[in-house]
């Protein structure tokens, strides 16, 4: 029978690289409907819409090549495993979300400060692309959000970021559209614009530094230290614990521990009330690797019990 913490470990494997999957699969639709609807329409913005694509084909590829990279088991040369590829990964995802948000708060500058501003135009086939597009895009990014959240996996996180940034300023030509035939407003597609393009900055920047906090050996997230805290310390058969230290690769949480138990106790016992502790602890926290230091205390053993120190929360404590 597979152990609840491999059977989560394979599911989220499965998890991450379909979302990458489609991903890529999305990516290359998009660009093949655009590229049709360029040649029938002749339209610029359509021309620069499949070069965004294009790019995100690219992106797709290298976010499924390091899922795929990181959900390889720990080797001889990786003992803790591969999971620092998704935050490598993460990193530059960030920076082209960056990059992306950017260039959309300057092409809506320009545009909000023109002249002779004018609305955003598509016709025939070429909304009937876009609005296919919406609906591919938008599925795309429901799905990544959903693995991302199970599985924490941050390639996942940030490639939807970055699909989202295209869905955005779609939906955005569309309104403006809406909004220009009705009401004249001529610039509501610039404004929404700038929109997006600050919520895709903060959250590039979000995403970049959860990726650096993991490859710099960051402590687990505060949330993730008061659940070890609330488990180690209601744990029967402790007399306490100490040196308590936790660090982040890519989806995967590291935690070491040094426990305290009554030295008179046998081996087979002992190591019964830690190695239940452990798969408490991986069973809590999806993803997590558990190490656990027996200490002798009591008569007999020359130490004396510490007691429960607590869990750091402030992010000191960590494996770097």
């Amino acid at each position: 029978m597979t152990p609840p913490d491999a059977a989560d470990s394979r599911r989220n494997q499965r998890l991450n690289l379909s979302a990458g999957l489609a991903s890529v699969t999305v990516a290359v639709t998009l660009v093949a409907l655009k590229l049709w609807a360029m040649i029938a329409t002749g339209a610029l913005s359509i021309a620069a819409s499949l070069a965004d694509n294009a790019l995100d084909v690219m992106t797709s590829v290298g976010a499924l090549a390091a899922i795929a990279y990181a959900a390889r088991p720990a080797d001889d040369d990786h003992t803790f495993g591969h999971t620092s590829a998704e935050d490598l990964a993460a990193l530059l995802q960030s920076a082209l979300v960056l990059l992306s948000s950017t260039m959309i708060a300057v092409v809506a500058l320009r545009r909000l400060f023109a002249t002779d501003a004018s609305p955003v135009q598509a016709e025939g086939a070429g909304i009937a692309v876009m609005v296919v597009a919406m609906v591919l895009t938008g599925g795309l990014v429901l799905w990544q959000r959903y693995v991302a959240r199970v599985t924490g996996n941050r390639v996942v996180a940030a490639d939807s970021l970055h699909y989202l940034g295209d869905l955005l300023p779609t939906g955005g030509v569309l309104i403006a559209l809406g909004t220009s035939a009705l009401w004249g407003l001529a610039r509501i597609d610039s404004l929404i614009a700038l929109l997006a393009a600050a919520w895709l900055a903060r959250s590039g920047l979000a995403i970049g530094r959860g990726a650096w906090d993991a490859l710099m050996d960051h402590a687990a997230p505060p949330e993730v230290l008061r659940q070890i805290e609330a488990i180690v310390n209601d744990w029967p058969g402790l007399a306490g614990h100490h040196e308590v230290k936790t660090r982040m690769a890519g989806s995967r949480t590291f935690i070491s521990m040094h426990v305290e138990l009554d030295g008179r106790q046998t081996l087979n016992a002992a190591h019964a009330v830690a190695d239940a502790l452990e798969h408490a602890l991986e069973h809590a926290i999806p993803g997590a690797e558990v190490i656990i230091h027996l200490d002798p205390v009591g008569p007999g053993s020359g130490r004396v019990a510490r007691g429960h120190e607590p869990v750091p929360i402030d992010g000191a404590t960590n494996g770097g």
